[in-house]
């Protein structure tokens, strides 16, 4: 796992290259507002850059609130598909339960070039939902490894700068947690969240052939300009003394 602000420090070029082929996001507080449907505006690039990057069909949402028994009719899938440009995952249970788990890996192999657990990235705000999925699925997905994958993926990965190994090691999807919040929401759950990851990256290790370095797949924030500093009353003076 590997966490940012929000999506726009994520280089998905960077993912492609190395295998990444697809990706699933959460919605609220993640791309959009809590219960709104539209990109938050400061994501625009990033979001045109993830969906151009990994290609039609290859970006999923998956939502607990979108897509679900709470949507009824479908009505809110519809407007974020409309607005976001990308599905959304119908499922009958909530994130992280392994129904859901099946849903995404039931739509990610109907695809025409169908997409493995471990060619996925999971991004979303929580850790007890989203992180938790991606785990699962890296759970499930390791001793399966290898019994529905053939030549093909061999084939796949030859063309990649880094081979699928050196990236999950035996298992499933790159989980990447966006801590930055655009709409205040269940802070105390977040709080408490945030302690809790705190706590397993002081005294876990990471298991063998687990990803250690994922800094290649985040941009840099840019350093922002220092203010023009204002003159002090005294070099004031002086530039008026020297200009007389």
């Amino acid at each position: 796992m590997t966490s940012q602000e929000d999506i726009r420090q994520i280089d998905f070029l960077s993912l492609k290259k190395a295998g990444y082929r697809g990706a699933v996001f959460d919605k609220d507080n993640c791309l959009t507002l809590p219960h709104r449907d539209v990109l938050v505006p400061e994501l625009q690039d990033a979001w045109k850059s993830c969906r151009d990057t990994f290609g039609e069909g290859n970006v999923l949402i998956v939502s607990n609130s979108a897509g679900t028994y709470l949507d009824a009719g479908g009505i809110q899938s519809e407007s974020v598909t409309h607005h976001l440009g990308v599905p959304v995952l119908f499922h009958k249970s909530f994130k992280p339960s392994y129904s859901c788990i099946t849903a995404i890996r039931t739509y990610f192999s109907s695809i025409p070039d169908p997409i493995y657990d471990h060619e996925l990235v999971v991004v979303g705000d929580r850790v007890f939902t989203d992180v938790v999925l991606a785990n699962r699925m890296r759970m499930q997905s390791g001793s399966r490894r290898g019994l529905a994958r053939g030549v093909d993926e061999k084939e796949r990965f030859s063309t990649s700068e880094i081979g699928p190994q050196q990236l999950m090691g035996p298992s499933g999807p790159l989980a990447i947690w966006t801590t930055g919040v655009w709409e205040k929401e269940s802070m105390l759950m977040r709080c408490l969240e945030r302690s809790l990851v705190k706590a397993v990256e002081r005294w876990s290790t990471p298991s063998s052939g687990e990803l250690l370095d994922v800094n290649r797949f985040l941009k840099e924030e840019p350093t922002p300009a220092d203010p023009p500093r204002k003159a002090s009353v005294l070099e004031l003076l002086i530039s008026r003394l020297r200009r007389g």
